[in-house]
């Protein structure tokens, strides 16, 4: 099995868990006690990330200081998220809405330990149905892995 078919498969088993769960402040709160930072899920995902840019199938685009990409559309294997990871320093990105939420994976790297996603340190962030923001990553470098329900997310123009 290659890296990005066992990523897919650990993804797979984490939508599992989630399908069907509203996108709020519990689901936030559990995912952060199940599968938070120094769990054995979370440094799975975390180097399946880190190995993933370096093979290069993940964040293969770079635009405005930004590394990312679309790894997986939403699908019916993946419980109808579709999977995005970013690689972000000290930066702002763009602004946008999720219709259907967003729950973000936040990974800081080893360099930058105090890196922040939104604020938050490593674990997860989850937004609700029609939330908006300014993905911004402070204090150092993260990767940042991003579930979206039905793959649904607007750019503000």
């Amino acid at each position: 099995m290659s890296s990005k078919e066992a990523f897919h498969q650990s993804i797979a088993d984490l939508t599992a868990e989630i399908a069907g769960r509203p996108l709020d402040q519990q689901l936030d709160q559990w995912l952060n006690a199940t599968h938070g930072a120094g769990s054995a899920s979370f440094e799975r995902l975390r180097q399946a990330c880190i190995g993933g840019v370096a093979e290069g199938w993940l964040c293969e685009r770079e635009g405005g200081g930004i590394r990312y990409g679309r790894v997986f559309k939403a699908e019916d294997a993946l419980h109808r998220f579709s999977v995005d990871v970013v690689d972000m320093q000290d930066i702002a990105g763009p602004h946008h809405t999720h219709p259907n939420g967003e729950i973000d994976l936040i990974m800081p790297l080893e360099d930058s330990p105090g890196a922040t996603f939104d604020g938050r340190a490593a674990g997860w962030c989850v937004y609700g149905p029609g939330t908006a923001h300014r993905p911004t990553v402070a204090n150092g470098r993260a990767l940042v892995l991003y579930l979206l329900p039905e793959g649904q997310i607007k750019f503000t123009p």
